[in-house]
């Protein structure tokens, strides 16, 4: 389970180009992606265009996808189109309504297109994972498979999460459209002072990082390498026998001095304590990450601020299955109180959004988290918001496309065998998945 402005710290050089960080990312993820990387803007020809070709990134895209006759669900509304089509071509939503509306598009993509017949089925949107950790392909195409095509990174070691969100540009369907953290802004850093040698001035905090200065410099370098949001923690680990998860790691002006430095990307704050919570908030991060012990005066700040909830109950219920009798125990004790506040927050406005803190290969399905927060009090039409819409805004991507089927948004769809607006089970009952137009599981057949 997972500000001031402190100008006297040190401030990442520019000798460091981007791009080497990112292929020493790709190569400790195992993506074998030299080519991938965006060479230097001085050794690329520009075609006549502004931008240089090779950051432009490949220009072919899949075959054209058809899908017609299953009911269309629009997410941010709960409105429902019968014997709906999509057309998904170039990278692109080409169409998406009924059949009279879409004839056009069909006609001109089908002779080229790989038609799915749809019948008895649901289209929506891909699905949005607001928490994992992914670090290789075979991460990324777990989470895929499984629908979530749109993901938020809860960091990584080595800026493997950086890498992964390049791939996309170049190849459709090997990774989600990633929002990378990067390094996790958290105390004890050890060898991943090594991914950057402009993290070299931190080395002898490593183990002990907590000064403001320090906290704002990890930060700013994450921004620099290419993260778009950053995590951190107030709390120590849950899911670590031999750390106290109510312990206070970093308090409200250290995490204030993280959002500053952060300069407007999305700082997401792993928490347990009722103190750590509220001074998370107070700091101005944009989402609590589990939060089990939040209190009421605090969600009443959460909604007041716009601060989103991120509860991976899944996750936190599953360790009452472990074997280790600790971690067992804070399973059976965690899980009410995580539901409990999960209700509240929904009752008091706070937008409850679903991330699984799935691991490397350890991943959950996205739609089982959305259940799970379906029982725990969520209505049928805001648990499919906690993987689609919702956290689409979170992350700005909404008017992309991203969380809802529109004309020019991006080709991410998953098709389900069962009505999610009917049963909350249906969400993990995925049979397709489409991925940057790329077709990526395909159980409808």
């Amino acid at each position: 389970m997972c500000e001031h402005d402190h100008t006297s710290g040190p401030v990442p050089q520019s000798q460091l180009q981007r791009r080497h960080v990112l292929a020493g990312a790709a190569a400790l993820a195992g993506l074998g992606l030299a080519s991938m990387i965006p060479a230097p803007v001085h050794a690329a020809k520009t075609n006549g265009d502004s931008e240089p070709a090779a950051r432009r990134g490949n220009s072919t895209h899949p075959a054209p996808v058809i899908i017609e006759g299953g009911t269309l669900i629009d997410p941010t509304t709960g409105q429902v189109t019968e014997d709906a089509v999509v057309v998904l071509a170039e990278g692109k939503v080409q169409a998406v309504g009924d059949r009279a509306s879409t004839r056009r598009a069909v006609a001109e993509y089908r002779n080229s297109a790989t038609t799915i017949e749809a019948a008895g089925k649901f289209i929506l949107p891909g699905f949005v994972d607001a928490h994992v950790h992914a670090q290789t392909f075979e991460d990324a195409s777990l989470i895929l498979s499984h629908g979530a095509t749109t993901v938020r990174s809860g960091s990584t070691s080595f800026y493997q999460d950086i890498a992964l969100a390049q791939i996309p540009k170049y190849a459709a369907g090997l990774s989600p459209r990633m929002h990378a953290a990067g390094l996790f802004v958290s105390p004890d850093q050890s060898d991943s002072i090594l991914a950057d040698p402009d993290l070299a001035p931190l080395a002898s905090s490593r183990h002990q990082l907590t000064t403001v200065s320090e906290l704002a410099h990890l930060t700013k370098v994450n921004i620099s390498r290419g993260a778009t949001v950053i995590k951190t923690r107030a709390n120590p680990r849950a899911g670590l026998a031999d750390q106290d998860p109510l312990e206070l790691v970093y308090d409200r002006d250290q995490l204030a001095a993280i959002v500053h430095a952060a300069k407007g990307a999305g700082v997401l704050c792993h928490s347990y304590s009722a103190k750590a919570i509220a001074g998370a908030v107070a700091a101005g991060v944009q989402s609590i990450e589990h939060g089990v012990f939040v209190d009421e005066k605090t969600l009443a700040s959460m909604a007041g601020k716009g601060t989103y909830f991120t509860p991976t109950l899944f996750g936190i219920s599953g360790m009452a299955q472990s074997s280790d009798p600790v971690l067992a125990e804070r399973g059976r004790e965690y899980a009410p109180i995580l539901a409990k506040a999960v209700g509240a927050a929904d009752e008091l406005g706070v937008t409850v959004i679903a991330g699984t803190d799935s691991f490397g290969t350890d991943v959950t399905a996205i739609g089982d988290e959305a259940n799970s927060l379906a029982k725990a009090g969520l209505s049928q039409l805001k648990a499919l918001q906690s993987i689609t819409s919702a956290p689409a805004r979170m992350l700005g991507v909404h008017k992309q496309g991203v969380g809802r089927l529109v004309h020019r948004g991006v080709a991410d769809l998953v098709l389900l065998g069962s009505n999610p607006l009917e049963r909350s089970t249906a969400l993990s009952d995925v049979q397709l998945v489409v991925a940057q137009g790329a077709i990526v599981r395909n159980d409808a057949a």
